[in-house]
């Protein structure tokens, strides 16, 4: 783990509350009290959560459902009414919303208006994008609207290996919307968002991670971090994208010479208990590696999120995760434990 930004760490910390200090403590403890008694505990609500703006994407990158359009479940854009009802709901307790599962957070024209509607709330916000909306405008509207950390994908410093996994991506247009970042936070003379290159690390760019580092360092963003590759057929690996570095795979080759999961695996997931993600059109699903909606442990449209968070579905998942985490099949590929950050 590399030592967190000093700002970001101080703005993370300013969002805290006494109820949002004691509802991670709830967490935190049931968690822990869950893992050892191997009963499925939950005392608190989620500290944070992700929220999806949309399924679509204008990028086609061959590792993600978005990008090869092959999702199973409906797509669409999340309508602000529902996002703010659903706020409201969990704005005392949560701490951290990231506006992101699939899809292309820009491309939901109320977007920004969200984040502001949760950055009024005091909470910490958090987007990934790939970058190719950031224009000026959207640019200046980013930092006006109170957003704390923007993730820019970075996927290779020159046009022909960017290109080999962000499909139908122009690298200049990822540079020209971080720079557009850069220029308003010093013209606002804002301190947020945070923003930072994130890498993921493949066979194509492996060789190229000096030169990102050098590249944020010419753009002005406030770090580079390296990201580990999901590779849903790992044994076979088709696009040719488990780096050699071993460092930034999930996989490891076993004695056979086969990639196997670097995760253990073991039956407790902290995850299950911190966290959750909601769909576009309301369904909670248990974290980001469900990302077609296989497990829908509630729908938001016919019940409060509370009463969702501690039905009989969602208790009965997390007796799973604490019984058998290897029989689940999201679990299979799951990245927990094996990401690589760097400064």
């Amino acid at each position: 783990m590399p030592e967190f930004n000093r700002n970001d760490t101080i703005n993370l910390l300013s969002k805290l509350t006494a109820r949002r200090l004691l509802n991670g403590m709830k967490v935190l403890s049931s968690y822990y009290v869950s893992k050892w008694t191997k009963r499925a505990i939950q005392w608190g609500y989620p500290v944070s959560l992700s929220f999806e703006p949309t399924t679509s994407c204008n990028l086609r990158c061959p590792e993600c459902p978005s990008g090869l359009r092959a999702f199973t479940r409906p797509t669409g854009m999340l309508e602000n009414s529902f996002f703010r009802q659903t706020i409201d709901q969990l704005s005392k307790e949560l701490l951290y919303l990231i506006f992101y599962f699939q899809g292309e957070p820009y491309l939901n024209p109320s977007f920004l208006d969200m984040v502001a509607y949760a950055s009024a709330k005091g909470i910490y916000t958090a987007t990934s994008t790939n970058a190719h909306y950031l224009n000026d405008r959207n640019a200046r509207q980013t930092v006006e609207s109170g957003l704390d950390r923007l993730i820019i994908s970075i996927d290779g410093t020159t046009q022909d290996v960017y290109e080999q996994y962000r499909v139908g991506g122009k690298l200049e247009k990822v540079l020209e919307g971080a720079r557009n970042i850069v220029k308003w936070k010093k013209e606002l003379k804002s301190k947020t968002p945070f923003v930072f290159f994130q890498f993921l690390v493949v066979r194509p760019n492996e060789h190229q991670l000096d030169e990102v580092r050098r590249l944020a360092k010419e753009v002005g963003v406030d770090e580079v971090r390296f990201k580990t590759a999901q590779v849903y057929d790992y044994q076979n690996d088709p696009n040719g994208l488990i780096p050699t570095n071993e460092r930034y795979s999930r996989y490891r080759k076993d004695k056979n010479g086969e990639f196997v999961t670097k995760n253990t695996l073991d039956n407790h997931c902290w995850r299950l208990w911190h966290t959750t993600v909601i769909t576009w059109d309301g369904l909670v699903v248990p974290c980001c590696f469900d990302k077609d909606a296989q497990h829908p442990l509630g729908d938001l449209k016919g019940m409060p999120f509370k009463a969702v968070w501690q039905n009989e579905k969602y208790v009965e998942f997390r007796r799973q995760i604490l019984k058998s985490r290897k029989n689940i099949d999201i679990c299979a590929n799951c990245s927990e434990g094996t990401r690589v950050w760097e400064d």
